[in-house]
C-alpha cells in the first residue's frame, strides 16, 4: 500500500487513487471475461497487480496476458514478477499505443481489455487516444473493461463503445462502477 500511495503522491493524474482496488472490486472486473475461450487479455495499469492476480487465477495457461504500465515503479514490480514468464508480456508504454505495442508481439485483436486507468482524471485528449486504441484491439467481439468512482466519463465511452453490463461494487473504498463494453459500430469521433 505504501508504494501505491507513494506514487500517488507522485503521479495523482495517472495513479488516480491512494489506495489499490480492492479484491471485492477485482473479482467483479473479471465477471465479463469469458476465460474459457480468450486467448489474449490486455490490462492497462496493472499498478501493484490487485487484477492481474486474478486475471492469472482465471486464465488458460495458453491465453497471453499483456500488461502495460506507463509508471516506471509499477512496471519494474510487475517486469520482476512476470517478466520471465512465456505467457506474459510486460510492456513499460502508454495504453494511448496498446494497438502498436500488441502487434509488435505479433498479435492483432484481444478478447478482453481490463483498465485499471483513472479516466475522470486523464486529459480529454489522452482519455480519446485510449478508447481509439482500445477500439482497434477489441474489434468486433471483444469487451473493454474499466471501473471509475463516479459516471463522470460514462457518457464520454459512449461515443466509442456501447454498456454490455455495469456492476456496484460498494465494498470497495471508494465505492466503484465496473463498465463492461464492446465496440460501437460506428462510434462519434472514432476514425
Amino acid at each position: 500500500m505504501l508504494d501505491f500511495l507513494k506514487e500517488y503522491a507522485k503521479h495523482p493524474r495517472t495513479v488516480g487513487a491512494v489506495k489499490a482496488s480492492g479484491k471485492r472490486l477485482a473479482k467483479k472486473m473479471m465477471k465479463a471475461v469469458d476465460f474459457g475461450t480468450a486467448k489474449c487479455i490486455v490490462e492497462y495499469g496493472p499498478g501493484t497487480g490487485v487484477f492481474t492476480r486474478e486475471i492469472l487465477s482465471r486464465k488458460k495457461e495458453e491465453t497471453m496476458l499483456f500488461l502495460i504500465e506507463k509508471n516506471d515503479a509499477f512496471y519494474y514490480k510487475m517486469r520482476t514478477l512476470y517478466g520471465a514468464r512465456q505467457d506474459i508480456v510486460v510492456i513499460q508504454g502508454s495504453a494511448e499505443e496498446a494497438d502498436r505495442l500488441i502487434r509488435a508481439h505479433g498479435v492483432k485483436h484481444a478478447d478482453a481489455v481490463i483498465s485499471g486507468l483513472p479516466f475522470a482524471s486523464l486529459p480529454q485528449d489522452v482519455a480519446y487516444r485510449i478508447c481509439k486504441a482500445t477500439r482497434h484491439i477489441i474489434g468486433r467481439d471483444g469487451k473493454f473493461i474499466t471501473f471509475q468512482y463516479t459516471n463522470l466519463r460514462k457518457e464520454f465511452f459512449e461515443k466509442y463503445f456501447t454498456f454490455e453490463n455495469i456492476f456496484f461494487e460498494a465494498v470497495n473504498v471508494p465505492p466503484a462502477k465496473v463498465f463492461v463494453m464492446k465496440n460501437r459500430e460506428k462510434a462519434e469521433g472514432a476514425q
